[in-house]
């Protein structure tokens, strides 16, 4: 919180007080987030001519005093020095609209009803591995479920709600995008915007109610709480219109971990005024950890990637490494477990069970040498379903509820 009071003091920027207010645990406790927005405005409004005006040696001296170590020395710089390398872009100009000026390519009848028509999608793949999900909850190993943004926006978000209410899965990951349309979604019913469009206008992603979810994460990490509790618990709460859609809110619920798996500078709440990079750091990185935590019980259990080439493969591989580090430790092996890869590549004809040369294009497509041959070699088995995840989705539900 101090340094967030030294950057305003800085700056002189008005944002950075409202974060420091947020940081304060009492107050965090106490008001919602536009309460300390407007608190702080009252004050800063009824006794702003008693602001100090601080130098850059007065800084100096109160960084030192509390050890955050904001500069390498304490010795008074010249007047060219300057404090960063390079200058960086002022988010202070940039304006953003609320979501009620969007044009939202989904929407909530776009959501598919869980008694919606049952596309046929035939696949001996797809039931063994639901027999294996059942095998997996039935000895109660571990059921992790790793997704993309794109199967919420194919609209199949109440079939996975249901596979969390009904304990098949014990672990739901999601990366930042996936966090943000569910987000909106529980929030307006609607989602997503044309890239092409907005982006030539430069308003791709900056709307106003979209951006909350920086000041979640700001909290998240105030309360110790991963990003995906906080979203949820925020969703619940708060009583979004549309909360019985959303995963976040399904998982806060029914007390099973989602997980939301942050790339800083990929998604749309990054390009905001009151994006807090640490913040975000700080949460994500804690679901990174109960996401580890969850996979010290995969062995005899399911690890699903729907969708994601690169977040999904690489969270699992090193969270992976981390469990099996200290059951080696502990004489203990995780080896035998299944993977399952959904996807539209045309891949479900090959031997997805060895490791392209670097030659083939194939080889750079992570899921297969992550998920299907690498992590499963040593006693674990491994399945790639191909299809629209408007076929599968509804299929592998459709399996699990049978016999």
């Amino acid at each position: 919180m101090h340094l967030v009071v030294i950057e305003a003091a800085l700056t002189g920027k008005k944002e950075h007080i409202h974060h420091a207010a947020m940081l304060e645990p009492h107050t965090f406790s106490e008001l919602p987030i536009d309460q300390i927005v407007a608190l702080c405005d009252d004050l800063i409004d009824a006794h702003g001519d008693w602001l100090p005006k601080f130098k850059y040696t007065e800084l100096l001296v109160i960084v030192h005093a509390v050890g955050a170590g904001y500069w390498p020395a304490p010795s008074r710089p010249d007047k060219g020095d300057m404090i960063m390398s390079y200058p960086i872009f002022d988010r202070s100009r940039l304006q953003i609209k609320p979501l009620a000026e969007r044009q939202h390519d989904m929407h909530l009848e776009d959501v598919w009803a869980l008694d919606a028509p049952m596309p046929e999608f035939d696949s001996p793949e797809l039931e063994t591995v639901a027999q294996r999900i059942k095998d997996a909850r039935s000895r109660d190993a571990a059921v992790v479920m790793m997704m993309g943004a794109h199967v919420i926006k194919q609209g199949m978000s109440r079939f996975i709600v249901e596979m969390l209410r009904q304990g098949y899965v014990t672990h739901f990951a999601l990366n930042g995008a996936g966090a943000i349309h569910d987000f909106e979604l529980a929030l307006i019913g609607a989602t997503t915007e044309s890239v092409s469009r907005y982006v030539s206008e430069g308003q791709f992603g900056l709307w106003q109610e979209t951006g909350r979810l920086n000041d979640i994460a700001q909290r998240a990490q105030v309360a110790r709480l991963g990003f995906g509790e906080a979203l949820g618990k925020t969703i619940v709460e708060e009583g979004f219109p549309h909360k019985d859609i959303s995963l976040l809110a399904a998982g806060y619920t029914a007390r099973v971990p989602i997980t939301v798996h942050v790339a800083l500078g990929q998604d749309i709440i990054h390009e905001h005024p009151n994006c807090d990079g640490a913040a975000l750091g700080a949460a994500s990185y804690r679901d990174f950890l109960i996401f580890t935590q969850s996979l010290t019980n995969l062995e005899g259990g399911v690890v699903l990637n729907l969708g994601t080439a690169v977040m999904g493969p690489e969270v699992y591989l090193k969270a992976l490494a981390m469990v099996r580090n200290v059951a080696h430790q502990e004489g203990r092996q995780i080896s035998k477990f299944t993977t399952a890869v959904f996807d539209l590549l045309p891949y479900s004809g090959e031997d997805y069970h060895t490791v392209p040369p670097k030659t083939d294009h194939r080889y750079y497509y992570r899921p297969w040498k992550t998920m299907l041959v690498r992590t499963v070699q040593d006693g674990g088995e491994s399945f790639y379903i191909q299809g629209d995840h408007q076929e599968t989705l509804p299929n592998l539900w459709r399996l699990l509820r049978e016999g």
